[in-house]
């Protein structure tokens, strides 16, 4: 049975809940059913707030894309290959259900992001 977009409220609530712990910090760009986005500061070497990361309702997935690994894929080192494998380009990880022990290894990049993000003075 395909999956469909009342299935996937959960996985994207979870998702959700890993940004929205940092939002404080923050500026929430979208915050919709099915749609949670949020920028860190401004840098002035793009000349523009940097995205931190976005939770999005696709069609069979919960997309979750955390920027901080575009700019840093060595914080990927040590994650398992499971969630290495839920990676679609460079910083997207998609999911159709929800997956606690790869959610606790996501809130842990994401907090990781987090922290590069500081050094760099966007938060």
């Amino acid at each position: 049975m395909p999956t469909t977009k009342t299935d996937l409220q959960p996985v994207f609530e979870k998702l959700r809940g890993i940004l929205k712990k940092y939002e404080k910090h923050l500026t929430v760009v979208t915050d919709k059913p099915g749609e949670y986005y949020v920028d860190a500061g401004y840098s002035e070497q793009w000349k523009k707030n940097v995205c931190f990361g976005v939770a999005k309702v696709q069609k069979n997935y919960v997309s979750f894309h955390l920027m901080a690994v575009y700019g840093c894929p060595a914080l990927l080192d040590g994650f398992s290959p499971e969630l290495k494998k839920r990676m679609q380009g460079k910083s997207c990880f998609n999911f159709a259900s929800v997956d606690p022990a790869l959610f606790q290894e996501l809130a842990a990049l994401t907090k990781a992001g987090f922290e590069v993000y500081k050094k760099q003075g966007w938060v």
